[in-house]
């Protein structure tokens, strides 16, 4: 037989017609249940900090919110909780942040320790992000659906259920299935023959879980206003001139070589705490809180510019440029980048949000470059930021492009040169030892 006789009949997929009609049945029932999942998640992390920070405090006094000091013993709080939930609770509180956006699946039995973990991390003040959470409850609550049907099914369709699940709450946070489909892809590497199998499923369960969202007709969909990313308003930008393009790759560069020191930090972090979580994650909640306070102390702008996951923060960051001088600027990202570093290898959560956050204020203070447009130097920035921490270039020019979709088509191709470079210098960074073993990368996966 040729290969290209063998070529159809590879492409086909492995599991019967109509078995595959009743995995989509499945998918979208899973994409209804996740999405409400994942919603209730968001909604307690966003609550959580208005309990922790402005309730809490007023019951006690302190009516103008809560003093500095009050983060302290907060954040320590939520040391303790992670630590418990990484060395008491099955699944060690989900995947390590340091290693970047892990997509494999989560099973069942874990997903408490890792909602447990997440809420604590994410709802008092830690600096990182829902979507590694989410991908676990998708995933989780994919597989556990499928179990409740067919607790024998074959390893392949299991897989494609825990995808199924993890399309649906990966589209929630970005509301858009389109953004979830590329960066789960990307992520696991799914291709070939295994691709439509799992893509269509997946893209029916992020489907439904986005009518859910947004509703239908009369019909009002979840309010997801608090976390759900929106269109950053930037000035208008038709077409880059040679001066935007001669700033684009040295800035992407030197974004992707601070993300490298982040991450290659956070994972000495890591090193460091494991297996004294109980001691030394309250001391890595202390520094994280010291450091919020530190900022608002030398600066005019809040402790929340530098704690928290920053999606809340950067549309704000962003309309609000005029008021962040270039010394601010530098400080939230030196102050943030510590903080992040130190949550990275110690608590649990995603890398996507505070590397958005870090690349749009590197992009304001790029801005003041000669002849660096804004809308360019942030819509780079973004670009650049995420591909060197998630090591996804694709995702990267994506989630960019349609964060400053709004600005005109100008910014683009500015994205995409910068996210190669920023790629490249990533990989050149990461590039195998000595010994020939490969150092993990910032957008590596189990």
């Amino acid at each position: 037989m040729t290969e290209a006789d063998a070529t159809p009949a590879a492409a086909e997929p492995t599991i019967p017609p109509r078995q595959f009609l009743g995995l989509l049945a499945l998918a979208a029932a899973v994409g209804l249940v996740v999405s409400l999942a994942a919603w209730c998640f968001l909604q307690l992390v966003h609550y959580v900090p208005e309990w922790v920070y402005e309730d809490l405090p007023d019951a006690v006094g302190y009516e103008h919110g809560a003093p500095l000091w009050w983060y302290l013993p907060a954040c320590a709080l939520a040391g303790l909780v992670v630590a418990f939930a990484i060395v008491r609770m099955p699944g060690r509180g989900g995947h390590i942040p340091a290693e970047g956006l892990n997509a494999g699946p989560t099973q069942p039995i874990d997903l408490p320790g890792v909602m447990l973990a997440a809420v604590a991390a994410l709802g008092l003040g830690l600096v990182l992000g829902p979507e590694a959470p989410l991908l676990a409850l998708g995933g989780g609550l994919g597989i556990l659906a499928l179990q409740l049907v067919h607790r024998d099914a074959p390893e392949e369709v299991v897989a494609v259920m825990a995808a199924s699940g993890a399309f649906a709450a990966m589209s929630f946070i970005f509301a858009s299935p389109l953004i979830a489909a590329v960066i789960l892809i990307e992520a696991t590497g799914i291709g070939g023959p295994r691709l439509p199998m799992v893509l269509v499923p997946g893209l029916l369960a992020a489907g439904i879980g986005s009518l859910i969202s947004l509703g239908m007709g009369s019909f009002t969909g979840l309010d997801t206003s608090n976390y759900a990313l929106e269109t950053l308003s930037l000035p208008e930008f038709a077409r880059p001139d040679i001066v935007d393009f001669a700033w684009t790759i040295p800035f992407a560069v030197a974004i992707a070589i601070a993300m490298y020191v982040i991450f290659r930090a956070a994972r000495r972090v890591h090193g460091f705490v494991e297996s004294r979580e109980f001691v030394l994650l309250p001391l890595a909640g202390l520094a994280v809180a010291g450091l919020a306070i530190a900022f608002e102390a030398i600066t005019d702008h809040s402790v929340n510019d530098v704690l928290f996951s920053g999606e809340a923060a950067l549309p704000g960051l962003v309309s609000g440029a005029g008021s962040w001088s270039v010394s601010a600027l530098l400080l939230v990202i030196v102050f943030k980048g510590l903080a992040w570093t130190i949550s990275l290898g110690s608590f649990r959560g995603g890398p996507v949000f505070p590397a958005l956050f870090l690349g749009a204020a590197a992009g304001l203070a790029g801005s003041h470059l000669a002849g660096f447009h804004e809308t360019a130097a942030v819509a780079v920035g973004l670009g650049a930021a995420t591909a060197s921490a998630l090591g996804l270039p694709l995702s990267a020019v994506v989630m960019a492009t349609l964060l400053t979709t709004g600005t005109g088509a100008g910014a683009t191709p500015l994205v995409i040169v910068g996210v190669v470079a920023a790629y490249l210098t990533t990989r050149v960074l990461t590039r195998p030892d000595r010994a020939g073993q490969p150092v993990r990368t910032a957008g590596a996966h189990a």
